[in-house]
Protein backbone atom coordinates (compact mmCIF):
# COMPACT_ATOMS: atom_id res chain seq x y z
CA UNK A 1 0.00 0.00 0.00
CA UNK A 2 1.35 3.38 -1.08
CA UNK A 3 1.89 5.80 1.58
CA UNK A 4 0.85 9.41 0.16
CA UNK A 5 2.27 12.00 2.42
CA UNK A 6 -0.27 14.34 3.53
CA UNK A 7 -0.11 18.38 2.57
CA UNK A 8 0.49 21.18 4.82
CA UNK A 9 -2.71 22.42 3.80
CA UNK A 10 -4.54 18.99 4.34
CA UNK A 11 -2.54 19.12 7.85
CA UNK A 12 -3.99 22.84 8.84
CA UNK A 13 -7.74 21.58 8.11
CA UNK A 14 -7.39 18.71 9.89
CA UNK A 15 -6.29 21.09 12.88
CA UNK A 16 -8.61 23.36 12.56
CA UNK A 17 -11.34 20.92 12.02
CA UNK A 18 -10.44 19.58 15.70
CA UNK A 19 -10.00 22.58 17.06
CA UNK A 20 -13.59 24.00 15.91
CA UNK A 21 -14.80 20.55 17.08
CA UNK A 22 -13.19 20.47 20.34
CA UNK A 23 -14.72 24.78 20.82
CA UNK A 24 -18.39 23.57 19.86
CA UNK A 25 -18.40 20.44 22.21
CA UNK A 26 -17.15 22.72 24.93
CA UNK A 27 -19.88 25.67 23.85
CA UNK A 28 -22.75 22.82 23.76
CA UNK A 29 -21.51 21.84 26.92
CA UNK A 30 -21.49 25.31 28.77
CA UNK A 31 -24.75 26.59 26.90
CA UNK A 32 -26.69 23.22 28.18
CA UNK A 33 -25.31 24.18 31.54
CA UNK A 34 -26.37 27.59 31.35
CA UNK A 35 -29.97 26.70 30.22
CA UNK A 36 -30.06 24.67 33.12
CA UNK A 37 -29.50 27.05 35.98
CA UNK A 38 -31.98 29.50 33.80
CA UNK A 39 -34.34 26.89 33.76
CA UNK A 40 -33.65 26.53 38.17
CA UNK A 41 -33.07 30.47 38.54
CA UNK A 42 -36.71 31.05 37.25
CA UNK A 43 -37.81 27.91 39.68
CA UNK A 44 -36.46 29.70 42.59
CA UNK A 45 -39.36 32.13 41.78
CA UNK A 46 -41.95 29.61 42.46
CA UNK A 47 -39.89 28.70 45.05
CA UNK A 48 -39.84 32.11 46.66
CA UNK A 49 -43.48 32.82 45.96
CA UNK A 50 -44.64 29.19 47.85
CA UNK A 51 -42.59 30.25 50.55
CA UNK A 52 -43.81 33.90 51.01
CA UNK A 53 -47.09 32.04 50.65
CA UNK A 54 -46.50 29.70 53.40
CA UNK A 55 -45.86 33.44 55.70
CA UNK A 56 -49.18 34.49 54.41
CA UNK A 57 -50.72 31.56 56.25
CA UNK A 58 -48.90 31.87 59.33
CA UNK A 59 -49.63 35.97 59.87
CA UNK A 60 -53.46 35.53 59.08
CA UNK A 61 -53.44 32.45 60.76
CA UNK A 62 -52.23 34.69 64.08
CA UNK A 63 -55.03 37.21 63.09
CA UNK A 64 -57.47 34.50 62.89
CA UNK A 65 -56.90 33.44 66.36
CA UNK A 66 -56.71 37.25 67.63
CA UNK A 67 -60.08 38.23 66.33
CA UNK A 68 -61.72 34.91 65.25
CA UNK A 69 -63.29 36.52 61.91
CA UNK A 70 -64.78 34.72 59.04
CA UNK A 71 -62.39 37.29 56.96
CA UNK A 72 -59.08 36.05 58.42
CA UNK A 73 -60.76 32.47 58.20
CA UNK A 74 -60.91 33.20 54.29
CA UNK A 75 -57.65 34.74 54.09
CA UNK A 76 -55.85 32.19 55.80
CA UNK A 77 -57.77 29.44 53.88
CA UNK A 78 -56.71 31.31 50.19
CA UNK A 79 -53.32 31.20 51.27
CA UNK A 80 -53.67 27.44 52.07
CA UNK A 81 -55.38 26.82 49.35
CA UNK A 82 -52.64 28.82 47.18
CA UNK A 83 -49.91 26.92 48.26
CA UNK A 84 -51.03 23.56 47.43
CA UNK A 85 -51.95 24.66 43.66
CA UNK A 86 -48.05 26.08 43.77
CA UNK A 87 -47.00 22.44 44.78
CA UNK A 88 -49.76 20.61 42.24
CA UNK A 89 -48.24 22.86 39.35
CA UNK A 90 -45.06 22.12 39.90
CA UNK A 91 -44.29 19.02 41.45
CA UNK A 92 -41.84 17.83 39.31
CA UNK A 93 -39.69 20.97 40.22
CA UNK A 94 -39.99 20.04 43.40
CA UNK A 95 -39.30 16.61 43.56
CA UNK A 96 -36.39 17.30 41.37
CA UNK A 97 -34.95 19.85 44.05
CA UNK A 98 -35.39 17.67 47.02
CA UNK A 99 -34.05 13.79 47.29
CA UNK A 100 -36.63 13.21 50.38
CA UNK A 101 -40.75 13.25 50.00
CA UNK A 102 -40.80 16.88 51.69
CA UNK A 103 -43.32 17.84 48.71
CA UNK A 104 -45.47 14.90 50.00
CA UNK A 105 -45.11 15.42 53.20
CA UNK A 106 -45.71 19.33 53.15
CA UNK A 107 -48.72 18.59 51.01
CA UNK A 108 -50.08 15.99 53.30
CA UNK A 109 -49.64 18.68 56.16
CA UNK A 110 -51.15 21.22 54.38
CA UNK A 111 -54.16 19.12 53.67
CA UNK A 112 -53.92 18.56 57.27
CA UNK A 113 -54.00 22.42 58.71
CA UNK A 114 -56.81 22.94 56.39
CA UNK A 115 -58.86 20.76 57.68
CA UNK A 116 -57.89 21.75 60.98
CA UNK A 117 -58.51 25.31 60.56
CA UNK A 118 -61.78 24.44 59.17
CA UNK A 119 -62.65 22.07 62.08
CA UNK A 120 -61.94 25.19 64.49
CA UNK A 121 -64.27 27.60 62.66
CA UNK A 122 -67.23 25.08 62.11
CA UNK A 123 -66.84 24.24 66.06
CA UNK A 124 -65.82 27.83 67.02
CA UNK A 125 -69.12 28.69 69.16
CA UNK A 126 -70.14 24.89 70.50
CA UNK A 127 -67.08 23.44 72.08
CA UNK A 128 -65.59 24.56 75.19
CA UNK A 129 -62.96 26.67 76.11
CA UNK A 130 -60.47 24.32 76.38
CA UNK A 131 -61.13 22.05 73.79
CA UNK A 132 -60.88 25.10 71.51
CA UNK A 133 -57.11 25.68 72.85
CA UNK A 134 -55.91 22.51 72.31
CA UNK A 135 -57.06 22.56 68.78
CA UNK A 136 -55.99 26.20 68.46
CA UNK A 137 -52.57 24.59 69.74
CA UNK A 138 -52.13 22.07 67.38
CA UNK A 139 -52.95 24.06 64.41
CA UNK A 140 -50.43 26.74 65.45
CA UNK A 141 -47.65 23.91 65.98
CA UNK A 142 -48.87 22.52 62.28
CA UNK A 143 -48.17 25.80 60.77
CA UNK A 144 -45.04 26.12 62.30
CA UNK A 145 -43.84 22.58 61.03
CA UNK A 146 -45.46 24.33 57.61
CA UNK A 147 -43.08 26.78 57.40
CA UNK A 148 -40.23 25.12 58.74
CA UNK A 149 -40.58 22.51 56.09
CA UNK A 150 -40.62 24.97 53.39
CA UNK A 151 -37.80 27.10 54.48
CA UNK A 152 -35.63 23.43 54.49
CA UNK A 153 -37.26 23.73 50.89
CA UNK A 154 -36.04 27.19 49.89
CA UNK A 155 -32.35 26.74 51.08
CA UNK A 156 -32.36 23.60 49.31
CA UNK A 157 -33.24 25.78 45.73
CA UNK A 158 -30.61 27.86 46.66
CA UNK A 159 -27.99 25.10 47.27
CA UNK A 160 -28.60 23.76 44.24
CA UNK A 161 -28.30 26.41 42.44
CA UNK A 162 -25.12 27.14 44.19
CA UNK A 163 -24.07 23.62 43.07
CA UNK A 164 -24.48 24.20 39.53
CA UNK A 165 -22.77 27.60 39.52
CA UNK A 166 -19.83 25.92 41.18
CA UNK A 167 -19.97 22.49 38.55
CA UNK A 168 -20.45 25.23 35.70
CA UNK A 169 -17.46 27.34 36.85
CA UNK A 170 -15.36 23.68 37.03
CA UNK A 171 -16.24 22.67 33.87
CA UNK A 172 -15.23 26.46 32.30
CA UNK A 173 -11.75 25.82 33.87
CA UNK A 174 -11.33 22.34 32.62
CA UNK A 175 -12.49 23.63 29.19
CA UNK A 176 -9.85 26.39 28.95
CA UNK A 177 -7.51 24.43 30.53
CA UNK A 178 -8.13 21.65 27.95
CA UNK A 179 -8.49 24.10 25.05
CA UNK A 180 -5.18 25.39 26.32
CA UNK A 181 -3.45 21.79 25.92
CA UNK A 182 -5.14 20.92 23.12
CA UNK A 183 -4.44 23.95 21.67
CA UNK A 184 -0.60 23.90 22.34
CA UNK A 185 -0.52 20.50 21.56
CA UNK A 186 -2.17 21.37 17.72
CA UNK A 187 0.50 24.38 17.79
CA UNK A 188 3.10 21.99 18.59
CA UNK A 189 2.43 19.57 16.39
CA UNK A 190 1.59 22.11 13.36
CA UNK A 191 5.12 23.94 14.25
CA UNK A 192 7.37 20.61 13.76
CA UNK A 193 5.48 19.44 10.63
CA UNK A 194 5.34 22.73 9.21
CA UNK A 195 6.88 25.84 10.96
CA UNK A 196 10.56 23.43 11.42
CA UNK A 197 10.50 22.66 8.09
CA UNK A 198 9.80 26.37 6.90
CA UNK A 199 12.54 27.43 8.85
CA UNK A 200 14.67 24.98 7.52
CA UNK A 201 14.22 26.43 3.93
CA UNK A 202 14.71 29.93 5.11
CA UNK A 203 18.33 29.07 6.78
CA UNK A 204 19.34 26.65 2.99
CA UNK A 205 17.56 30.24 1.25
CA UNK A 206 20.18 32.36 3.21
CA UNK A 207 22.63 30.33 2.50
CA UNK A 208 22.31 29.83 -0.98
CA UNK A 209 21.77 33.99 -0.87
CA UNK A 210 25.16 34.06 0.42
CA UNK A 211 26.78 32.06 -2.47
CA UNK A 212 27.18 28.28 -1.23
CA UNK A 213 24.92 26.43 -3.79
CA UNK A 214 24.16 23.52 -0.88
CA UNK A 215 21.44 20.98 -1.92
CA UNK A 216 18.21 21.04 0.38
CA UNK A 217 17.84 18.19 2.75
CA UNK A 218 15.16 18.95 4.41
CA UNK A 219 13.34 15.78 6.03
CA UNK A 220 9.53 16.22 5.66
CA UNK A 221 6.01 13.93 5.30
CA UNK A 222 5.06 17.37 3.14
CA UNK A 223 4.03 16.77 0.01
CA UNK A 224 4.33 20.56 -0.29
CA UNK A 225 7.82 20.53 0.97
CA UNK A 226 9.00 17.50 -0.66
CA UNK A 227 7.87 18.71 -3.99
CA UNK A 228 9.78 22.14 -3.57
CA UNK A 229 12.69 20.24 -2.19
CA UNK A 230 13.24 18.33 -5.42
CA UNK A 231 12.08 21.25 -7.64
CA UNK A 232 14.99 22.96 -5.65
CA UNK A 233 17.51 21.21 -5.37
CA UNK A 234 16.81 20.11 -8.93
CA UNK A 235 16.93 24.40 -9.96
CA UNK A 236 20.32 23.85 -7.94
CA UNK A 237 21.99 21.86 -10.11
CA UNK A 238 20.96 23.25 -13.18
CA UNK A 239 22.25 27.02 -11.63
CA UNK A 240 25.35 25.19 -10.62
CA UNK A 241 26.15 23.44 -13.75
CA UNK A 242 25.38 27.48 -15.87
CA UNK A 243 27.59 28.76 -13.43
CA UNK A 244 30.31 26.69 -13.84
CA UNK A 245 29.99 26.89 -17.89
CA UNK A 246 29.88 30.92 -16.71
CA UNK A 247 32.98 30.65 -14.98
CA UNK A 248 34.13 28.74 -17.98
CA UNK A 249 33.58 31.34 -20.37
CA UNK A 250 34.84 34.20 -18.09
CA UNK A 251 37.70 31.90 -18.02
CA UNK A 252 38.12 31.99 -22.00
CA UNK A 253 37.88 35.97 -21.93
CA UNK A 254 40.90 35.56 -19.46
CA UNK A 255 42.45 33.76 -21.85
CA UNK A 256 42.45 36.16 -24.19
CA UNK A 257 43.94 38.25 -21.84
CA UNK A 258 46.68 35.86 -21.70
CA UNK A 259 47.17 35.08 -25.00
CA UNK A 260 48.39 38.89 -26.14
CA UNK A 261 50.72 38.42 -23.10
CA UNK A 262 51.87 35.44 -23.98
CA UNK A 263 52.18 35.83 -27.62
CA UNK A 264 54.90 38.57 -27.20
CA UNK A 265 56.39 35.81 -24.66
CA UNK A 266 56.28 33.24 -27.35
CA UNK A 267 58.04 35.70 -29.75
CA UNK A 268 61.53 35.40 -27.49
CA UNK A 269 61.89 31.61 -27.61
CA UNK A 270 60.65 31.54 -30.74
CA UNK A 271 63.52 34.34 -32.19
CA UNK A 272 66.20 32.27 -30.47
CA UNK A 273 65.40 29.41 -31.78
CA UNK A 274 65.04 30.70 -35.31
CA UNK A 275 68.42 32.30 -35.01
CA UNK A 276 70.37 29.44 -33.46
CA UNK A 277 68.44 27.40 -36.24
CA UNK A 278 70.14 29.63 -38.99
CA UNK A 279 73.47 29.81 -37.50
CA UNK A 280 73.49 26.11 -37.32
CA UNK A 281 72.18 25.63 -40.89
CA UNK A 282 75.54 27.92 -42.49
CA UNK A 283 77.89 26.88 -40.01
CA UNK A 284 76.94 22.65 -40.25
CA UNK A 285 79.95 21.75 -41.94
CA UNK A 286 82.75 24.61 -40.48
CA UNK A 287 81.55 25.10 -37.00
CA UNK A 288 83.15 22.55 -34.29
CA UNK A 289 81.13 20.33 -32.37
CA UNK A 290 81.17 22.39 -29.07
CA UNK A 291 79.46 24.93 -31.28
CA UNK A 292 77.43 22.74 -32.22
CA UNK A 293 75.85 21.51 -29.67
CA UNK A 294 75.53 24.44 -27.70
CA UNK A 295 73.40 25.90 -30.59
CA UNK A 296 71.52 22.70 -30.30
CA UNK A 297 71.33 22.72 -26.38
CA UNK A 298 70.08 26.55 -26.55
CA UNK A 299 67.01 25.18 -29.12
CA UNK A 300 66.02 22.60 -26.64
CA UNK A 301 66.09 25.25 -23.57
CA UNK A 302 63.81 27.65 -25.56
CA UNK A 303 61.72 24.81 -27.37
CA UNK A 304 61.23 23.42 -23.24
CA UNK A 305 60.19 27.06 -22.36
CA UNK A 306 57.27 27.56 -25.35
CA UNK A 307 56.00 24.13 -24.21
CA UNK A 308 56.03 25.22 -21.15
CA UNK A 309 54.15 28.55 -21.57
CA UNK A 310 51.81 26.87 -23.86
CA UNK A 311 51.18 23.99 -21.17
CA UNK A 312 49.99 26.35 -18.60
CA UNK A 313 48.13 28.24 -21.53
CA UNK A 314 46.29 24.88 -21.64
CA UNK A 315 46.02 23.92 -18.43
CA UNK A 316 44.14 27.47 -17.33
CA UNK A 317 41.61 27.28 -20.12
CA UNK A 318 40.78 23.28 -19.36
CA UNK A 319 37.17 23.05 -17.55
CA UNK A 320 37.72 20.70 -15.02
CA UNK A 321 36.91 19.95 -11.17
CA UNK A 322 38.00 21.31 -8.26
CA UNK A 323 41.69 20.31 -8.49
CA UNK A 324 43.91 21.82 -5.08
CA UNK A 325 47.13 21.47 -4.21
CA UNK A 326 49.62 22.96 -1.94
CA UNK A 327 50.89 25.79 -4.12
CA UNK A 328 53.82 28.91 -3.74
CA UNK A 329 51.73 31.92 -3.42
CA UNK A 330 54.90 33.61 -4.61
CA UNK A 331 55.23 31.71 -7.27
CA UNK A 332 51.73 32.13 -8.82
CA UNK A 333 51.56 35.40 -8.65
CA UNK A 334 54.77 35.91 -9.99
CA UNK A 335 53.31 33.60 -13.04
CA UNK A 336 50.38 35.44 -13.29
CA UNK A 337 52.03 38.77 -13.93
CA UNK A 338 54.32 36.91 -15.79
CA UNK A 339 51.46 35.74 -18.39
CA UNK A 340 50.27 39.94 -18.42
CA UNK A 341 53.72 41.29 -18.46
CA UNK A 342 53.55 42.29 -22.38
CA UNK A 343 50.01 44.59 -21.11
CA UNK A 344 51.48 46.49 -18.01
CA UNK A 345 52.05 50.16 -19.22
CA UNK A 346 55.11 51.59 -18.88
CA UNK A 347 53.38 54.16 -15.98
CA UNK A 348 52.47 51.39 -13.78
CA UNK A 349 54.82 49.87 -11.33
CA UNK A 350 53.47 46.63 -9.66
CA UNK A 351 55.06 45.74 -6.49
CA UNK A 352 54.79 42.38 -4.66
CA UNK A 353 55.96 41.21 -1.20
CA UNK A 354 54.83 37.83 -0.58
CA UNK A 355 56.81 35.94 1.88
CA UNK A 356 58.33 32.52 0.12
CA UNK A 357 57.01 30.49 3.57
CA UNK A 358 53.64 31.48 2.07
CA UNK A 359 51.86 28.47 0.48
CA UNK A 360 47.92 28.00 0.24
CA UNK A 361 45.54 24.87 -0.80
CA UNK A 362 43.87 25.74 -3.89
CA UNK A 363 43.24 25.01 -7.28
CA UNK A 364 45.84 26.47 -9.34
CA UNK A 365 44.19 27.66 -12.34
CA UNK A 366 41.29 28.98 -10.87
CA UNK A 367 43.44 30.70 -8.25
CA UNK A 368 45.39 32.01 -11.01
CA UNK A 369 41.81 32.99 -13.02
CA UNK A 370 41.62 35.52 -9.77
CA UNK A 371 44.89 37.11 -9.36
CA UNK A 372 44.56 37.65 -13.28
CA UNK A 373 41.41 39.79 -13.02
CA UNK A 374 41.93 41.57 -9.93
CA UNK A 375 45.64 42.44 -11.30
CA UNK A 376 44.27 43.12 -14.41
CA UNK A 377 41.68 45.52 -13.23
CA UNK A 378 44.10 47.26 -10.62
CA UNK A 379 46.21 48.15 -13.87
CA UNK A 380 42.88 49.41 -15.98
CA UNK A 381 42.05 51.64 -12.92
CA UNK A 382 45.56 53.63 -13.30
CA UNK A 383 44.89 56.47 -15.72
CA UNK A 384 48.58 58.26 -14.70
CA UNK A 385 51.69 56.97 -12.92
CA UNK A 386 50.56 54.91 -10.48
CA UNK A 387 51.09 51.37 -8.84
CA UNK A 388 49.62 47.98 -7.99
CA UNK A 389 50.95 46.55 -4.84
CA UNK A 390 50.38 42.48 -3.87
CA UNK A 391 50.80 41.98 -0.14
CA UNK A 392 50.29 38.84 1.75
CA UNK A 393 50.44 37.62 5.76
CA UNK A 394 49.71 34.05 7.53
CA UNK A 395 48.05 34.36 10.67
CA UNK A 396 47.76 31.13 13.14
CA UNK A 397 44.52 30.46 14.85
CA UNK A 398 41.75 31.71 12.59
CA UNK A 399 39.47 29.24 12.15
CA UNK A 400 37.34 30.52 9.41
CA UNK A 401 38.61 32.65 7.05
CA UNK A 402 37.06 35.95 7.65
CA UNK A 403 38.00 39.48 5.29
CA UNK A 404 36.27 41.69 8.47
CA UNK A 405 38.74 41.08 11.24
CA UNK A 406 42.09 42.17 9.64
CA UNK A 407 43.19 44.17 12.70
CA UNK A 408 46.77 43.82 13.16
CA UNK A 409 47.40 41.58 10.46
CA UNK A 410 50.00 43.93 8.94
CA UNK A 411 51.69 43.80 12.53
CA UNK A 412 51.57 40.59 13.20
CA UNK A 413 54.52 38.25 13.90
CA UNK A 414 53.99 34.48 14.72
CA UNK A 415 55.43 33.07 17.86
CA UNK A 416 57.32 29.23 17.79
CA UNK A 417 53.99 27.74 18.50
CA UNK A 418 52.18 29.64 16.04
CA UNK A 419 53.67 27.01 13.42
CA UNK A 420 51.61 23.92 14.28
CA UNK A 421 48.20 25.74 14.16
CA UNK A 422 46.06 26.01 10.52
CA UNK A 423 46.48 29.36 9.69
CA UNK A 424 44.69 32.15 7.47
CA UNK A 425 46.27 33.72 4.26
CA UNK A 426 45.68 37.46 3.84
CA UNK A 427 45.96 38.74 0.53
CA UNK A 428 45.97 42.29 -0.31
CA UNK A 429 46.00 43.53 -4.00
CA UNK A 430 45.79 47.80 -3.78
CA UNK A 431 46.11 50.28 -6.49
CA UNK A 432 46.63 54.22 -6.53
CA UNK A 433 43.59 54.43 -9.07
CA UNK A 434 41.00 56.87 -8.95
CA UNK A 435 38.37 54.84 -7.04
CA UNK A 436 35.44 53.35 -7.05
CA UNK A 437 32.60 55.44 -5.12
CA UNK A 438 30.25 54.04 -2.15
CA UNK A 439 27.24 53.32 -3.95
CA UNK A 440 28.89 51.19 -7.02
CA UNK A 441 31.68 49.35 -4.39
CA UNK A 442 28.86 47.41 -2.82
CA UNK A 443 27.84 45.63 -6.26
CA UNK A 444 30.95 45.36 -7.97
CA UNK A 445 30.36 41.17 -7.21
CA UNK A 446 27.07 41.34 -8.99
CA UNK A 447 27.21 39.50 -11.95
CA UNK A 448 26.82 41.46 -15.58
CA UNK A 449 27.59 44.67 -13.30
CA UNK A 450 30.46 47.22 -15.10
CA UNK A 451 31.92 50.14 -14.94
CA UNK A 452 33.31 49.67 -17.79
CA UNK A 453 32.48 50.98 -21.59
CA UNK A 454 30.24 48.59 -23.64
CA UNK A 455 32.11 46.46 -25.10
CA UNK A 456 35.41 46.24 -22.83
CA UNK A 457 33.87 44.50 -19.72
CA UNK A 458 30.92 41.81 -19.68
CA UNK A 459 30.55 42.51 -15.98
CA UNK A 460 31.28 38.81 -15.08
CA UNK A 461 35.01 38.94 -13.90
CA UNK A 462 34.28 39.87 -10.07
CA UNK A 463 31.47 37.53 -9.55
CA UNK A 464 33.31 34.66 -10.95
CA UNK A 465 36.19 35.69 -8.63
CA UNK A 466 33.84 36.01 -5.82
CA UNK A 467 32.60 32.36 -6.62
CA UNK A 468 36.24 30.83 -7.48
CA UNK A 469 37.16 32.18 -3.66
CA UNK A 470 33.66 31.28 -1.77
CA UNK A 471 34.40 27.58 -3.65
CA UNK A 472 38.05 26.94 -1.76
CA UNK A 473 35.99 28.24 1.44
CA UNK A 474 37.61 32.18 1.60
CA UNK A 475 35.62 35.22 1.82
CA UNK A 476 37.32 38.39 -0.64
CA UNK A 477 36.36 42.31 0.61
CA UNK A 478 36.81 44.86 -1.84
CA UNK A 479 37.92 48.90 0.21
CA UNK A 480 38.28 51.85 -1.92
CA UNK A 481 37.97 55.75 -1.51
CA UNK A 482 37.98 58.32 -4.32
CA UNK A 483 41.02 59.43 -5.51
CA UNK A 484 43.18 57.01 -2.92
CA UNK A 485 42.30 53.53 -4.95
CA UNK A 486 41.05 50.30 -4.07
CA UNK A 487 42.02 47.52 -2.22
CA UNK A 488 40.99 44.07 -2.80
CA UNK A 489 41.23 41.48 0.73
CA UNK A 490 41.16 37.86 0.11
CA UNK A 491 41.08 35.68 2.89
CA UNK A 492 42.01 31.78 2.23
CA UNK A 493 42.28 29.09 4.87
CA UNK A 494 45.76 27.60 4.93
CA UNK A 495 46.18 24.04 6.43
CA UNK A 496 49.32 22.75 8.35
CA UNK A 497 48.75 19.02 7.08
CA UNK A 498 45.88 19.23 3.79
CA UNK A 499 43.88 16.13 2.96
CA UNK A 500 46.62 13.33 1.49
CA UNK A 501 44.44 11.90 -1.31
CA UNK A 502 43.86 15.83 -2.67
CA UNK A 503 47.83 16.16 -2.62
CA UNK A 504 48.91 13.16 -4.05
Amino acid sequence: MIKVPLSIRRKILIGYILFITVITIGAAFTYLNLKVIEEQVLFGNVTSDFFDTILEIRRFEKNYFLYRTTDEYKETLYFVNKSEQLLQENHKGFDKLLIDDSTRRIARMLRRYKALLSNDFELNASVGSSERLKLETTIRKMGKEIVTVAKEMSQKEHQYIQKLLFTLHRALLVSIAFLFVFGAAVGLILFKTVSIPLKLLEKSMDKISSGKLQTVSIQSSDREIVSFREAFNKMLRELEMRQRQLVHSEKLASLGTLLSGVAHELNNPLSNISTSYQILNEELEEADTEYKRQLLSQIGEQTDRARDIVRSILDFSRLKDLDRKLLSLRDLIGETIFFIRSQIPTHVDIHVDVPDEIEIYADKQRIQQVFLNLIKNAIDAIADDGSVTITARSVAGESEPDCENLEGVDNYHPTPEDTTKDHTVYIKIQDTGMGVPPEVITKIFDPFFTTKDVGKGSGLGLFVTHSIIEEHDGSIKAESKIGHGTSFLICLPQLQTPPKEETE
